[in-house]
């Protein structure tokens, strides 16, 4: 996740969607007074920085009550006020009004099925290649997104622009000349892409159940964003 005052932008990083590539990129740009959270594994050329302090609790007891509690306790405790895969709706909570609605939000989605693709070979290779899909897909623990962008319900986007990861390139170029950031059509890292060496596309890669799977479990995605197999 960052917070640029330089630039005037909130970027939302999501999972598997270059998102961590985009973060290294942008570290590099980014000023002194800037919010950058952490890279795990960290990554060379990435700079984290301004990500920690106090977090005011009040804002997210009053939307969630039932958690006062727990809510309470993180605020004490935790010294991330900004963290990495963090919901927008979390940070809208943690800046003033003025910076979330005139700075410019956006993050990436992509295909759930070449999403889970990424997903899978990237567990696959840390368990060393023991891992075969119908494994995978019978964990249920999938890259599931919609929820970093939109408000708690699920319902509402509250980013200004998702990018299409599948037109990645073309749209980055697009925002970043709308917020005066350099870019000459490379990001110039492609972080966690060594996971994957079946570069086959995911068509040919699920059977009908495994297709289904994936379609039951992004339903909200595929509502919102209208992908299809």
């Amino acid at each position: 996740m960052i917070l640029s005052h330089k630039y005037k932008f909130i970027f939302i990083k999501t999972a598997k969607t270059a998102g961590t590539s985009i973060e290294v990129f942008l570290s590099n740009h980014c000023g002194a007074t800037d919010i950058l959270t952490p890279i795990e594994p960290p990554i060379e050329g990435h700079r984290p920085r301004n990500y920690e302090g106090f977090i005011n609790p009040i804002p997210e007891i009053a939307e969630r009550p039932g958690k006062f509690l727990s809510a309470l306790q993180h605020s004490i405790v935790s010294r991330e006020k900004f963290y990495r895969h963090m919901p927008a709706f979390e940070v809208r909570h943690r800046v003033p009004c003025d910076i979330w609605n005139s700075y410019f939000k956006f993050c990436v989605e992509r295909n759930p099925w070449d999403k889970v693709l990424s997903h899978y070979h990237m567990h696959a290779a840390r368990e060393s290649g023991s891992l075969s899909l119908d494994e995978y897909l019978a964990r249920g623990r999938f890259p599931i997104n919609y929820f970093r962008y939109t408000d708690r319900s699920g319902k509402k986007i509250i980013v200004n622009r998702i990018l299409r990861y599948e037109n990645l390139t073309a749209e980055l170029s697009e925002v970043f000349a709308r917020l005066n950031i350099p870019f000459d059509g490379t990001l110039g890292v492609a972080a966690k892409s060594e996971y994957r060496s079946d570069r086959r596309p995911y068509q040919q890669v699920f059977n009908d159940g495994q297709r289904r799977v994936v379609e039951k479990a992004f339903a909200k995605e595929i509502e919102l964003h209208g992908y299809r197999f």
